[in-house]
């Protein structure tokens, strides 16, 4: 019986598996708010308290109730403007919630989001809040790459960045004891997965790699480290 009621709460759910998702592709799904729509990219466990990757969309004038994050919420602001009580965050702002976090999501003009919940435990991790548009892009020590530090502590194996590659720039991801996640924010990728384009998302599992290429430049959310913390069921 538990195996079987976690086949039906598994999208993408074995992390032996690299995934690959065009998800302009995918069509919104309802969430518990009816003002607020999801594309979900991975689920394992519970449909609304399990470790889950989503686009999210706000209507304008949408809410949450406030509530708790256990293990931690991270979010990308892709447009619009998402605000809590604690501030005003506009597209381009990162937000990484620790665990036992607490707030009352909304948007009065709407917003698209990039949201990670349930992957981030472990007592000690900060509150951390990027405009990510004042930040300057610093070398990476890889040609064609510049890089964005959003999260990287030496208490926790995971790592986030934004990365931008120039025009035919070529390289291989990840470091294959790490396994690493992408999500391109605009441009395009190639490789053995195919054609990556804005808002695609990919897993490359630990002990894997792949080599991608960008013909007209790109830019990426990159997370390295995290893919062994993560639960894994099949679907």
């Amino acid at each position: 019986m538990i195996a079987d009621r976690q086949r039906e709460t598994a999208l993408n759910g074995d992390m032996r598996r690299r995934v690959a998702l065009r998800t302009s592709a995918l069509a919104w799904q309802p969430s518990p708010s009816p003002t607020v729509w999801r594309k979900r990219l991975h689920l394992v466990g519970e449909p609304e308290s399990g470790q889950v990757t989503s686009i999210v969309r706000y209507e304008p004038g949408a809410r949450f109730p406030a509530h708790d994050h256990p293990d931690g919420e991270e979010i990308l602001v892709l447009e619009g403007v998402l605000c809590d009580d604690h501030g005003s965050w506009p597209a381009g702002t990162y937000l990484l919630n620790p665990q036992g976090f607490r707030h009352a999501p909304y948007s009065e003009p709407g917003c698209v989001l990039f949201v990670k919940l349930r992957q981030y435990a472990g007592a000690g991790r900060q509150h951390v809040a990027l405009r990510t548009h004042e930040l300057a892009w610093a070398p990476s020590g890889g040609a064609g790459v510049e890089h964005k530090i959003l999260y990287e502590s030496p208490r926790f194996p995971d790592a986030m960045r934004l990365e931008h590659w120039a025009p035919h720039t070529t390289r291989s991801v990840p470091d294959r004891a790490q396994g690493a996640e992408i999500f391109v924010l605009d441009g395009a990728l190639e490789g053995e997965a195919g054609s990556l384009d804005a808002r695609a998302w990919l897993r490359v599992p630990v002990g894997d790699a792949l080599e991608l290429a960008t013909r007209e430049g790109c830019t990426l959310y990159l997370k390295t480290g995290g893919i062994a913390a993560l639960h894994s069921a099949s679907a």
